[in-house]
């Protein structure tokens, strides 16, 4: 049997590059976005949502879920605590350094060992609530492909977006660089609520 406590997030970090590698599979993107156009298409299509309210309303979703997930599968208060341990570390270190007291920063050193096996503990917990998080945004992200209004398709009402110091663009095209203009839209909707919930749970950034 596996040991999932000591293996969970090397599976979790495996599980996590599978399901971002099944991106570049045309197949896979377009068999799972259309199941869930089963369930999100007649939001579109029966009662007329635009697709950009729909955009606003799974990133806000995404930002909901994400954060609950994170507050509840990693450990916060330990988190702070190895930050606040290894920024007086950092402290106490540098000022061994600069006093030539070889004795304290050879003791500082085994201590630092300690602190960086910490640090990497709160590092793997992380993988597991990403694993998650992939799971239920990579099907939203494929049915926004799949629902995507075609590059050079007439902007409507519906399809387009304007955006602060961009003006009035498609869904489809480029907000600015290579970046696409639902990409953007999506990750400020995202951004945006997950700040508004980080606050209200009292939940620091990953």
């Amino acid at each position: 049997m596996v040991d999932l406590k000591k293996h969970g997030p090397t599976i979790a970090l495996l599980f996590t590059m599978l399901v971002m590698l099944s991106y570049g599979i045309e197949w896979v993107r377009v068999t799972v976005g259309s199941v869930m156009d089963m369930m999100l298409g007649p939001f579109i299509d029966v009662l007329g949502v635009p697709f950009f309210v729909m955009i606003l309303i799974l990133s806000s979703m995404t930002g909901l879920y994400s954060s609950l997930v994170q507050k509840y599968t990693i450990d916060y208060e330990k988190m702070q605590e190895v930050q606040a341990k290894a920024r007086v570390f950092q402290k106490e270190f540098r000022e061994a350094q600069l006093s030539g007291d070889e004795k304290r920063i050879k003791k500082l050193q085994g201590k630092q060992e300690r602190m960086m096996q910490d640090q990497l503990d709160i590092s793997k917990q992380q993988f597991t609530p990403m694993a998650i998080i992939l799971v239920l945004t990579v099907p939203i992200f494929f049915w926004l492909l799949f629902r995507l209004p075609p590059v050079g398709a007439e902007m409507t009402a519906a399809s387009g977006i304007v955006l602060p110091f961009v003006g009035a663009v498609s869904l489809s095209g480029v907000a600015f660089w290579i970046v696409p203009a639902w990409i953007l839209w999506y990750m400020i909707c995202s951004l945006a609520i997950s700040q508004v919930i980080r606050k209200s749970l009292n939940i620091g950034g990953i």
